[in-house]
């Protein structure tokens, strides 16, 4: 190939834009770490997730230089079939890689456009990014259900080539999606972001202290943070919860509040807001364990974050962390053993001092890990080299 290959990329939300969470950082990490061999142009909205307000310093109707990608900024309302076709004969893209199976703004207009011969033979690789995780189809699950098999009847997803972030994943899609055959199916795991492995300091708790337990994600049904208050009620030690992340539905938040309002006294809970991505680190190491239990992760970059920072992890087994429970690092149960959560927490705030910095330093190191796993880089490589080289792996 005399040239980088040129990937077509759709998602609703990219950089500056980081409310939206997980699918911004797969996206931004995949192109810091393989955007000096692919040409990555990515179509997304031109404001972050919750706000009416665009994004300052962008050029409409242009590409724009964010990294090593161009990017290209939709208001809303000009988002058309018409538009992205025309973006595509534009472009000419070796590769389109669209980032969710059920979004209307680009992915369904996309999937039109290419059931009636207007992008020709091009590769299309989806990543449905958990969308079909349980969890994640219980919600809004008749309409989900609806366009399911709209989308059957219509051949809308014939012939695509789908990107699975775990083999957990894989199964879901083919548990789901009848028409999908296995080999259509590529599994390589969400890259971690180009960091140097810079020492975070965390915080060292003492035996008095009560132990510092936080939640850091975007605050829906989905993330389950109803669960995790409802775990912490039946906790006896003294515990410190401190929530951050945007209010994404205002009645599940206030539904959340009144939780909050009939915990005990030995469970102080606080709210702070938003942390813009470059903090996230540095306030996750203000605390002692990562409480996260997920409805659903196809990564979970937070939960990465989180063992960076020097934190054991409490989780679901809806992500593709169950190895943290084989390296002593963490807690992985389903969202039916209750009782073992509260557990969790308990022996945790048992913890002296020692255990604490030796499973802190077994954290980072395992992160450290995921982030250099030369095996990932080549998987997510070869995900978009393969189409185009004609490669069956």
């Amino acid at each position: 190939m005399n040239k980088k290959p040129v990937v077509l990329t759709f998602n609703r939300r990219y950089l500056p834009g980081y409310r939206a969470g997980g699918p911004i950082r797969t996206l931004s990490n995949m192109v810091d770490r393989l955007g000096n061999e692919i040409d990555f142009r990515i179509v997304t909205l031109d404001r972050d997730s919750g706000t009416n307000i665009p994004y300052s310093d962008i050029l409409h109707g242009e590409w724009n230089a964010v990294g090593l990608a161009q990017v290209f900024y939709f208001q809303p309302r000009r988002v058309s079939i018409r538009k992205l076709v025309k973006l595509f004969n534009d472009v000419r893209p070796d590769v389109v890689y669209l980032n969710s199976f059920f979004d209307n703004t680009f992915t369904q207009r996309i999937l039109w456009a290419r059931r009636v011969g207007l992008l020709g033979n091009v590769s299309v690789i989806l990543a449905p990014r958990g969308e079909f995780s349980s969890g994640a189809l219980n919600l809004k699950r008749i309409k989900k259900m609806i366009y399911l098999r709209f989308a059957k009847t219509f051949s809308l997803s014939a012939d695509l080539v789908w990107h699975a972030s775990s083999e957990q994943e894989r199964e879901n899609l083919l548990r789901t999606l009848d028409f999908v055959r296995d080999k259509d199916v590529r599994v390589a795991m969400n890259l971690a972001p180009v960091e140097e492995q810079l020492e975070i300091a965390h915080k060292k708790r003492s035996n008095i202290e009560p132990l510092h337990v936080c939640f850091l994600s975007r605050i829906s049904p989905m993330k389950n943070l109803d669960y995790a208050l409802k775990v912490l009620m039946q906790v006896k030690s003294p515990v410190i919860f401190t929530i951050y992340g945007p209010k994404e539905i205002t009645a599940y938040w206030e539904k959340c509040e009144s939780l909050i309002a009939s915990c005990p006294e030995n469970i102080q809970v606080i709210y702070e807001g938003e942390v813009h991505p470059q903090l996230v680190k540095p306030t996750l190491a203000q605390h002692d364990l990562f409480f996260f239990p997920t409805r659903g992760e196809n990564y979970g970059h937070v939960i990465h974050e989180a063992l960076a920072a020097g934190l054991p992890v409490l989780i679901s087994d809806q992500t593709p962390w169950n190895e943290v429970k084989r390296r002593d690092i963490g807690w992985v149960f389903p969202l039916n053993s209750f009782e073992l959560f509260a557990e969790a927490i308990q022996e945790a705030s048992n913890w002296t001092a020692e255990q604490r910095e030796t499973i802190a330093r077994r954290a980072q190191l395992f992160a450290i890990e995921k982030t250099t796993d030369s095996d990932v880089f080549i998987r997510n490589r070869d995900l978009f080299i393969n189409p185009i080289e004609g490669v069956n792996p």
